[in-house]
């Protein structure tokens, strides 16, 4: 292990750490990004529905472009959007001339951002853009640069100033791109109507894709790993059925697999504390009857909101004609990650 010594960070013993200046500085940025923001709200005019109509009407992907933090910021507004009804990717300009151009085809719609709209990597490539014929949207900070001049459509992000009191790192620009970005997105979405459950397919890995997207078939314990008696089984071999299939319940069926009853870890408890004899005592004889069941079909989040409802543990899965094909437990849903 490196010990750091005093000499290795000579600044933090000189510079005395002034909290207010941090404060005030913080709070300067968010104010100055605030209304760099509220500007934008009068731009949504004529220009942002056109800009929106020619995405809507988009045959092929959305191409979004932009050079160092503007790129940044474009990366995130294609992911947006493809995450939400539109299909798009981000496109490095200075790889397009070497070569990635050759991902744009003329059914798509290139967007570029660019607070000066002077970027020279984007203007070496916009002739070749040109070329494609395809729509060129610009979230642009100068109107009468070249790119906002040459775009089909622009919408204006142009800011007071940034927040850096400097006036050099990208900060109120940059948020005002993404949030117009934001904007166009989310307008789309609702054009589209787009719902949770088109949402969920797009993030199958995500919470929200696990809650919408999983059914009970997909998690339920199926075939010969779903604990099941016959109803004239005596309870010491309904123990052993229990014990090795570990969901903490069987269900009881009859001749041709109708279930007829469940038998539970709770029942188990009620059950000793009655002094049963466990080799003379037919399950038919302590079981639950009619217990509670689901379909295969239904949502695995709508399971757990059944079982929570009604304080159990797990589930027996049925068909139409009550025959069981399936058990589920609340270890299932949260190995799953639904809870």
């Amino acid at each position: 292990m490196v010990k750091c010594t005093a000499l290795d960070y000579p600044l933090k013993e000189k510079m005395a750490i002034n909290f207010e200046k941090i404060s005030q500085a913080a709070v300067r940025t968010l104010d100055i990004e605030t209304q760099a923001i509220a500007a934008l709200i009068p731009r949504i005019d004529a220009a942002f529905e056109k800009a929106c109509e020619i995405l809507l009407a988009c045959e092929g992907r959305i191409v979004v472009i932009g050079m160092g933090k503007s790129g940044h910021i474009g990366g995130k507004i294609a992911a947006t959007l493809a995450s939400t009804g539109s299909p798009s990717f981000f496109v490095h300009p200075a790889e397009a001339s070497h070569g990635d151009l050759g991902m744009i085809t003329d059914k798509d719609v290139v967007i570029a951002l660019s607070n000066s709209g002077e970027t020279a990597e984007i203007l070496t490539i916009l002739p070749l853009i040109k070329r494609l014929g395809v729509p060129l949207i610009g979230l642009i900070g100068n109107p009468n640069s070249t790119l906002a001049q040459a775009a089909t459509v622009n919408l204006d992000v142009s800011v007071e100033k940034e927040a850096c009191p400097l006036g050099l790192a990208p900060t109120a620009s940059t948020t005002a791109a993404l949030a117009m970005g934001d904007a166009v997105a989310v307008a789309l979405l609702e054009c589209r109507e787009f719902n949770a459950a088109d949402f969920a397919r797009s993030h199958p890995g995500g919470r929200l894709g696990r809650r919408l997207l999983l059914h009970v078939v997909d998690l339920m314990h199926k075939n010969d790993k779903i604990p099941k008696v016959l109803q004239n089984v005596e309870l010491k071999d309904v123990l052993l059925e229990m014990t090795h299939k570990s969901l903490g319940m069987t269900a009881v069926v009859d001749d041709n697999n109708k279930v007829v009853g469940i038998y539970t870890d709770g029942d188990l408890r009620r059950t000793f504390e009655m002094g049963v004899d466990l080799k003379q005592t037919l399950i038919s004889q302590i079981m639950t009857k009619t217990p509670k069941c689901i379909s295969p079909e239904m949502l695995a989040v709508d399971a757990l909101n059944f079982m929570e409802s009604n304080k159990i543990n797990g589930l027996l899965v049925t068909d139409a004609e009550q025959h069981l094909i399936g058990a589920l437990n609340m270890h299932d849903l949260l190995r799953a990650g639904v809870v």
